[in-house]
Parts: structure tokens; C-alpha cells; sequence
């Protein structure tokens, strides 16, 4: 498992159902040429079936994939687990996504057994939490985040070994973001006010961009952002990285 703790900083681009191998040779014969700090950790979060392509062409990157099978092997048709990323050499995998919340019915019960899972694979879990905007209107978000958390972290996790990604739903590719001030006042609520969060490696996501990215990383609590859309254009994720 991969010590995240000795970074400063964690840029993740989550692909989500895009790209071919056309695309990913010519995305790395770009983005191989962007100088990135040391310090900086980049995870490209793909479909499955590119995460070996990935491997052979990029040499500056982590590889992730974009969930896991919360079992660990047997008569699951479609599952992917997380020994099977293991083998193709992932380190990371995002779990929790909303996507994968909404639209698969992905409870924080099967998310915290997919955590487990990775971990015991000695894969690094990238936990996402986030508010609907009917959630943050109520006044909820707090509440809602920290229930995610406690329910979907096991109890050998550590800051070490796990990042938590926050990604307001509403925010997810609709242009809109938080506040600055926002945005650091519920990164110190997670570190500072849940037990189990604190030291953690807390990212922000949600239409993330380069036009927006030097800010929010310049917050005191910030230590990474997940990049969706954004992420698909290589000049525009070069960017990023080098904000």
C-alpha cells in the first residue's frame, strides 16, 4: 500500500465512462511531457479495461479504478474485485461516487466492505462523500458527511491508507462550486470534528478546473482536488497539475 502521507498534495482525474486506446496514447504523449512536483502525487482513475494500457504508457502517474466489487471473488457476473486490480497493477480505487450511489443503489454498507477489500489487497480506498442540493438547503450537510463517514470507514482505516474525496453532488459537472470559504469550513468540519478523519488527506471535487483549482488548493485544509470533465483534456489537466 502506497504511503499517502508522504505527499502534499493528491490531483486524481476520474475518467468516468470515457475513453479509448487511441485516446489514452495520445493523452499520455501529452501529459508525459508536463513537469509535475515530486511532492505531488497524480492517480488517473479509468475504466477497467484501460488500467494496463495505462500502466505501460504512463510513467508519472498512479493508476485507479472507479470502484470495486464489494466480494471478494465467486458468482458475481460483471464484478470486478479488488484482488483482480491488484493484479493489473491498480494502487488506488474510487469508491462512494455518487454516480455509482444513485444509479446502482451502492449503500455505505457495500462501500465500507469494498473498502475493506482494497485494503486488504494493499489498495489505497479513495472514500467519495458529498450533500445534494436539498440536503445543503436544509442545512444538512454536516450531518450527512459525517453519517457517510463513520458508516462506510472500517475501523482499521487510517490516514495513511485511506483519502476522502468531498464532492458536493450539486456540484458534479454543473459548472457551480462552493464557496472558498465553504469549501474550508467543511474540509476543518471533517478533520477536525469526526473522530476518525483527523490527519486525513481530504480532496475537493466539483467542477474543478485551472481557472479554479489555484485557489481552492491554496485553502489551509485542502490537500488535493479530483478532477471529473476536466481531466478528459490533457492540456487542461496539465494545468492542473502545474497550478
Amino acid at each position: 500500500m502506497l504511503e499517502i502521507n508522504k505527499f502534499n498534495k493528491i490531483i486524481v482525474a476520474n475518467w468516468k465512462l470515457n475513453g479509448s486506446f487511441e485516446f489514452i496514447e495520445s493523452y499520455f504523449n501529452f501529459l508525459e511531457s508536463v513537469k509535475i512536483k515530486k511532492d505531488i502525487c497524480g492517480i488517473i482513475c479509468l475504466p477497467y479495461v484501460y488500467l494496463d494500457k495505462c500502466n505501460q504508457l504512463s510513467h508519472s502517474f498512479y493508476t485507479g479504478a472507479q470502484d470495486c466489487s464489494n466480494f471478494k471473488n465467486g458468482a458475481f457476473t460483471g464484478d470486478i474485485s479488488a484482488f483482480m486490480l491488484k493484479d493489473v497493477n491498480c494502487q488506488f480505487s474510487l469508491v462512494g461516487h455518487s454516480e455509482r450511489r444513485k444509479f446502482f443503489n451502492q449503500t455505505n454498507e457495500d462501500i465500507k466492505l469494498k473498502i475493506e477489500n482494497l485494503m486488504n489487497q494493499d489498495l489505497n480506498p479513495i472514500l467519495c462523500i458529498g450533500e445534494t442540493l436539498e440536503e445543503k438547503e436544509k442545512g444538512a450537510t454536516n450531518d450527512v458527511l459525517k453519517k457517510q463517514i463513520i458508516e462506510c470507514l472500517p475501523q482499521n482505516s487510517s490516514n495513511n491508507s485511506v483519502i476522502i474525496a468531498y464532492e458536493p453532488i450539486w456540484a458534479i459537472g454543473t459548472g457551480q462550486t462552493p464557496t472558498l470559504e465553504e469549501i474550508s469550513n467543511i474540509h476543518s468540519f471533517i478533520k477536525n470534528d469526526i473522530t476518525k478523519c483527523e490527519n486525513f488527506k481530504i480532496l475537493y471535487g466539483g467542477s474543478v478546473k485551472s481557472s479554479n483549482v489555484g485557489k481552492i488548493m491554496s485553502l489551509d485544509n485542502i490537500d488535493g482536488v479530483l478532477v471529473g470533465g476536466a481531466s478528459l483534456d490533457p492540456l487542461e489537466f496539465g494545468k492542473i497539475l502545474t497550478a
